[in-house]
């Protein structure tokens, strides 16, 4: 039963952004991914800057991801999703950033991250806004373009939301947040 609701409102919820995606002009659908990504620049940003430089290493239980792998990972997938729907050459390909030991500093952590946001928000202001609705095979998966960059945006906010539990464990006031 819980499954058949699931999948009810998940049919519902990819119906609803089709049907709001078709209403919108491109260019303007365009716009908003590019201030979407930019205003979670700036929030990650934050992020990173309330975390302190000793504790990025830090695990709020063993065997998970520590903060700076947490960020890491973030920035990997932004990566991956955003070029899969911008069509943009990946940078930092074959290189697992999470588990290589030299990023995993303040400095590096931050560096990998804003670079991540940055080829994101490059990508998207470089691609056709018409193309948008095309369909991109990764996989078993074939999403529409907009799908990629929506899914990407999606998985830099889960992690950065987790991040939130590794800044608190520190005694720090994670920052507020930012929805426009």
């Amino acid at each position: 039963m819980k499954k058949c609701i699931m999948i009810s409102f998940l049919l519902t919820l990819f119906c609803t952004t089709v049907s709001i995606a078709q209403t919108v002009a491109p260019d303007s659908l365009k716009a908003q991914l590019i201030k979407d990504w930019e205003r979670a620049k700036i929030y990650t940003a934050e992020y990173l800057a309330a975390m302190p430089a000793d504790k990025y290493t830090a695990k709020p239980v063993e065997g998970i991801r520590s903060f700076a792998e947490q960020m890491l990972h973030l920035a990997q997938g932004s990566i991956g999703l955003s070029a899969n729907g911008t069509g943009k050459a990946r940078i930092f390909p074959g290189y697992n950033m999470e588990k290589s030991a030299t990023a995993q500093t303040k400095d590096s952590v931050s560096y990998y991250v804003n670079a991540s946001y940055d080829f994101a928000i490059d990508g998207i202001k470089a691609m056709d806004a018409n193309k948008l609705g095309e369909l991109v095979k990764r996989g078993n998966l074939n999403e529409s373009r907009l799908s990629w960059i929506m899914k990407g945006f999606e998985h830099q906010s889960h992690h950065r939301g987790q991040c939130t539990i590794y800044i608190r464990l520190q005694g720090v006031t994670p920052p507020n947040e930012r929805l426009f």
